[in-house]
């Protein structure tokens, strides 16, 4: 009789078992990059563009780099955070979607750039690095050139929220002349 009440309790407790004992989270992918030197006179403040990604301003406080980005075609822009170490930067990101709302109104991870200076005179500096979503910092892509004598104004991309979804200015004051008129009532146009 006992040994039936063990295998009952055994059979009972299987399902809470298998519920706790899976896989767990799994590892972040994380790119297999190591810090160097910054190029001489290299800066991460800045305004790179990629044409596939979009223009990206970016600017310093110390090792902390913030910046913007808009896509190329103007319905997403997103905005990044991290620590740079030399010619490496490592940061979050979250991207919104221009006039959505909800869960697809937004995605987000975290990614890298390495600060690159091309072999030969009279080069343009670039970023090479990849983003990935949640956890990962790998997965997609974004290499961008550095743009010459371009002042960085990241403030001046995006939104703060409720805003972004569009609608244009209508609550922004009356641009008609003159008075307001009275409500009228509808006319019956079927005659």
């Amino acid at each position: 009789m006992l040994g039936k009440i063990a295998l009952a309790a055994s059979f009972a407790l299987a399902p809470a078992a298998l519920i706790g004992c899976g896989p767990g989270t799994p590892d972040p992918k994380l790119a297999q990059v190591s810090a160097g030197s910054m190029p001489k006179n290299g800066s991460w403040d800045g305004v790179y563009h990629s044409a596939l990604r979009g223009t990206l301003h970016m600017k310093t406080e110390g090792n902390l780099v913030n910046g913007r980005w808009e896509t190329p075609v103007k319905t997403e822009w997103g905005q990044l955070q991290g620590n740079a170490d030399g010619n490496l930067l490592r940061f979050d990101w979250t991207e919104y979607n221009k006039g959505l709302v909800g869960p697809n109104s937004q995605k987000s991870g975290k990614g890298y750039f390495v600060y690159v200076r091309p072999e030969g005179d009279n080069v343009d500096d670039m970023i090479k690095g990849e983003t990935g979503r949640g956890i990962d910092e790998v997965g997609t892509e974004w290499v961008a050139v550095k743009m010459r004598n371009v002042t960085p104004h990241p403030e001046t991309i995006g939104g703060s929220g409720s805003g972004d979804v569009g609608g244009g200015e209508w609550d922004k004051g009356n641009v008609e002349k003159g008075e307001p008129e009275e409500p009228a009532e509808p006319t019956d146009d079927k005659k």
